[in-house]
């Protein structure tokens, strides 16, 4: 399963809406619950071929196998930490690489059932945005994903772990507001009742800071969740280490979260990586709690995760837990997350980076 015709690229069932082949049955002149059927066997089913698709006429199933592949990513690795997190890479049509975490949930940091599971799903193969602490950006950006290619993270991830996703983060590879267009597609996908059928309040995007997609989605009619990866609380921090505020600094940013407020309940979470030396300044706690309690938005405190290649180092337990003190002191609800998966490549793109280094289709980025 998952795996990808070498003779040729075809379109991917996976990238295909309810109308989309309903207007292909009606082109080759299927009955119109030929689509339905179809979408049942790809994403209910998670049929593996062609073949299994017991329902459909035998001529239908060979037309469908000549001019789509069923799958748009071929499974390539596994990788699996002490803790059960799983990180999955893929290989894509084109021979690159991209990568989604399975994480269960941790009852004494998130207060949720342990059985509950959340995929970091990724939206572009590398990243453009060039943030200093991600492994995502090192070898720059190579294309955005297709909705296939986006929705099918989350149909392999549950085929090949044999667990039902309960929480989507799209907070992998890439700016997913960098390609919101196919992003919504693949989430029309994901969210519809012929789809995964998994509810829009389980889905979160996470960005940088680009705001005029923040808008966008706060005008948009589901109740996706927002985070924003903020890991500085002041344009001086945020320069420094994310390129993306030269172009909406704090106050245009912030003033795109009030948007936000104005038409959507849920409440923000804002990600924040502690990094020593860099943002992890108690003075940066304290006016991190001041917009965090203004916007009535939670917190996520990240330690660091080493990333080869970079020279950022995680604070100490200690001073993380200082950072957090100040925030809950303050009356801002605030997480320490102390991640899972270290011993797994944990950052986002760093399993992706090594496997394109090592078959050289990017070169080893240069330390610094």
């Amino acid at each position: 399963m998952f795996d990808i015709p070498p003779s040729r690229v075809l379109p991917a069932l996976t990238g295909l809406s309810i109308d989309d082949l309903s207007a292909l049955m009606a082109d080759w002149g299927q009955p119109a619950f030929r689509a339905g059927q179809i979408l049942d066997w790809v994403w209910k089913k998670k049929a593996g071929t062609f073949e299994e698709m017991t329902n459909l006429p035998a001529a239908l199933r060979d037309r469908l196998a000549e001019t789509h592949r069923l799958h748009a990513l071929e499974h390539s690795r596994t990788q699996g930490s002490a803790d059960t997190t799983r990180k999955f890479l893929f290989k894509l049509h084109d021979g690159r690489y991209v990568e989604s975490v399975l994480i269960p949930a941790n009852p004494a940091l998130y207060g949720e059932r342990s059985d509950r599971r959340t995929l970091c799903v990724s939206s572009q193969v590398g990243c453009a945005y060039g943030c200093k602490f991600c492994a995502s950006g090192l070898a720059g950006f190579s294309r955005n994903l297709e909705p296939a290619e986006i929705a099918g993270q989350v149909l392999a991830a549950e085929w090949l772990s044999g667990e039902r996703v309960d929480n989507l983060v799209f907070m992998g590879m890439g700016e997913p507001f960098a390609n919101f267009d196919r992003l919504m597609a693949a989430i029309e996908i994901i969210t519809s009742e012929w789809g995964l059928h998994l509810g829009a309040r389980h889905l979160t995007i996470s960005t940088s800071g680009l705001v005029p997609q923040i808008r966008k989605l706060a005008d948009h009619p589901q109740q996706i969740r927002l985070a924003i990866s903020l890991h500085g609380a002041t344009d001086e921090v945020r320069d420094r280490i994310m390129p993306v505020n030269k172009k909406w600094k704090t106050a245009e940013l912030f003033e795109a979260l009030d948007y936000w407020n104005s038409r959507k309940k849920q409440h923000l979470t804002l990600e924040y990586i502690l990094i020593e030396n860099v943002n992890d300044d108690l003075e940066q706690a304290r006016i991190l709690a001041s917009h965090a309690r203004r916007l009535k938005a939670k917190v996520n405190l990240i330690p660091y995760n080493t990333v080869e290649g970079l020279d950022w180092v995680r604070p100490s337990e200690a001073q993380c837990r200082a950072f957090r003190d100040i925030l809950k002191n303050a009356g801002v609800s605030a997480t320490l997350r102390l991640e899972k998966g270290h011993d797994i490549d944990a950052a986002c793109g760093q399993l992706r980076l090594k496997q394109e280094t090592e078959e050289g289709i990017i070169e080893a980025p240069a330390k610094g």
